[in-house]
C-alpha cells in the first residue's frame, strides 16, 4: 500500500459518509410531501419483505399529499397497514385504487424534535469521517514504521488527510444545517 492508497480509499470513505448522511437527512420529515419519505417503509410481498417503491407507484399529487397506486390491487390493504404501522406518523386513506397519503404540518414541538434528530445524524457523519482519519493515519504510521515513505512524506500525507476531514466535516455542517433551516421553515 502506498500513500496515494491510503489518501484515495481515506476520500472514497469519507465520500461515502457525506452520501449516507444526505440519505438520512432526506428520510427526516419537514412539512412538506416527498416521494422519498416512504422509501424505507417494507410490506408483506408474498411472504417477503419489500419496498413500496417496489410493488407500487409513488407520486405526488400535491405539495402535501402523497399518492400511491400499487401495482396489484390486492396489495392496497397491506401497503396502507405498512404505512400506518411506520414510525412517520402518517395516515393513509383509500379511494378506489389509489391510496392518499396527506402529509400534516409540523407543529413547533415536532419541528424541533426533527432538528434534534437532524443534528444527531450529522454528529453521526462527523463521527465517521473522524474515524476514517484515525484509520489513515494509523496506515500511514505503519508504512512509516515499515520503513516504505519518509518521514516527511509520512508527515505531508497526515497534513493531506487532515484537509480532506476538515472540507468533508465542513461539508457535514453545511448539510445539517441547510436540512435545521428547511425544517423549520413553516
Amino acid at each position: 500500500m502506498t500513500i496515494a492508497d491510503v489518501k484515495k480509499s481515506t476520500e472514497q470513505k469519507m465520500q461515502k459518509s457525506l452520501e449516507t448522511l444526505k440519505s438520512n437527512l432526506s428520510k427526516v420529515r419537514t412539512g412538506r410531501a416527498h416521494a422519498g419519505i416512504l422509501d424505507h417503509v417494507q410490506v408483506d410481498y408474498y411472504g417477503n419483505p419489500t419496498h413500496i417503491t417496489q410493488v407500487a407507484n409513488v407520486t405526488l399529487l400535491d405539495a402535501r399529499t402523497i399518492g400511491v397506486q400499487p401495482w396489484e390491487k390486492k396489495m392496497i390493504a397491506v401497503i396502507e397497514k405498512a404505512i400506518r404501522e411506520s414510525d412517520l406518523g402518517l395516515n393513509p386513506s383509500t379511494q378506489g385504487d389509489m391510496i392518499r397519503i396527506p402529509t400534516p404540518a409540523l407543529t413547533e414541538e415536532r419541528r424541533k424534535e426533527m432538528v434534534k434528530l437532524v443534528k444527531s445524524e450529522g454528529e453521526d457523519a462527523k463521527i465517521a469521517v473522524r474515524n476514517i482519519r484515525r484509520e489513515a493515519n494509523e496506515s500511514l504510521k505503519k508504512l512509516l514504521k515499515d520503513k516504505a515513505v519518509s518521514e516527511d512524506d509520512e508527515r505531508r500525507a497526515q497534513e493531506d488527510v487532515q484537509k480532506l476531514t476538515d472540507k468533508s466535516v465542513s461539508e457535514v455542517d453545511k448539510l445539517t444545517a441547510d436540512k435545521e433551516k428547511e425544517v423549520m421553515t413553516v
